[in-house]
């Protein structure tokens, strides 16, 4: 059939662009990889070898939301949109630990609504626990980003492709990491392809953030029965800090599952592994779960 052809065709084109971005072999540079000669890790002084993903400025993607197939605020994302008037709303909670250092946050907030046939505009905020003896992340609101979501294609096949223009607003932890005077906002571009395959869909996402940050992903979802969900994605950032010198990359293998409550009410856990990372790039294991909700619709098929 043409439409599968099609669908296949774009699959393999899908692989062939990101794959090699997000295998490429790492290169690290020398020095201690967050901008701040004078400190170790997370860039606070306390000497860790660690330093949390909420202290570097590569983006950092939510694996969760996507398994719950209600559009994650990340930048690994599908190509689906909500329809005028559909909104959806994840609270969750993640912990990060490394070699010596761990991180938690809570509440993050992902909110989204869509506003035309082929738009919707969201935003997700998520807030560090700060720990007791100040020797770990800072406590407050992290990096924040307000983004939308633009259908560029839907073919008869069922493939999509999305752009999804994004502002990024670093938290306090990531800008201790830039050089001095550097700007916390970033503008971020997300092209975004998802192709159905009978009960799955493959989804991958590339693009660029400002200031030289660039990204690549990808992934598979399946709807096992119609209420239980599952999703696998890899996931690499990278950027190369002229002022500084510094080399980063970061690299994520992510799994997730969700159940749906209801036809609108969905919870969630995910387990994410940093692979070919540094510790001061944030390598470590995640852990997340939450609740998702959609209103007044559902997302276009």
């Amino acid at each position: 059939m043409p439409g599968s052809r099609f669908a296949r065709a774009s699959a393999a084109l899908a692989l062939a662009l990101v794959a090699p971005l997000i295998l490429a072999r790492p290169l690290y540079a020398q020095g201690n990889g967050n901008g701040n000669k004078n400190n170790k890790g997370n860039g606070n002084g306390s000497g860790h070898q660690s330093s949390p993903p909420s202290s570097s400025p590569l983006p950092n993607p939510s694996a969760g939301p996507a398994a719950a197939a209600v559009t994650p605020l990340a930048w690994l994302d599908d190509a689906t949109v909500l329809t005028p008037g559909s909104a959806s709303l994840t609270i969750s909670t993640a912990r990060w630990s490394g070699a010596d250092l761990s991180e938690f946050d809570f509440p993050i907030v992902e909110a989204a609504v869509g506003l035309a046939p082929r738009f919707q505009i969201g935003a997700s905020v998520p807030h560090i626990v700060g720990s007791a003896d100040g020797t770990g992340p800072i406590g407050g609101m992290g990096t924040s980003y307000i983004a939308s979501k633009i259908a560029l294609l839907t073919s008869r096949s069922g493939v999509k492709l999305a752009a999804s223009p994004v502002l990024e607003v670093l938290g306090d932890n990531a800008v201790q990491a830039l050089p001095a005077g550097a700007n916390r906002t970033r503008f971020g571009l997300p092209v975004n392809i998802e192709i159905p395959q009978g009960a799955a869909r493959l989804f991958a996402s590339g693009g660029f953030f400002s200031q030289g940050v660039w990204f690549a992903g990808g992934g598979l979802s399946v709807q096992a029965t119609p209420r239980v969900g599952a999703t696998v994605s890899i996931t690499r950032s990278w950027a190369n800090d002229t002022a500084t010198g510094v080399i980063r990359d970061r690299r994520e293998l992510s799994g997730s599952s969700s159940f749906f409550l209801t036809p609108n009410l969905a919870v969630y856990g995910a387990l994410g592994r940093t692979i070919a990372t540094s510790d001061d790039n944030g390598a470590g294991t995640t852990i997340s779960g939450g609740l998702s909700i959609l209103f007044s619709g559902s997302v276009r098929k």
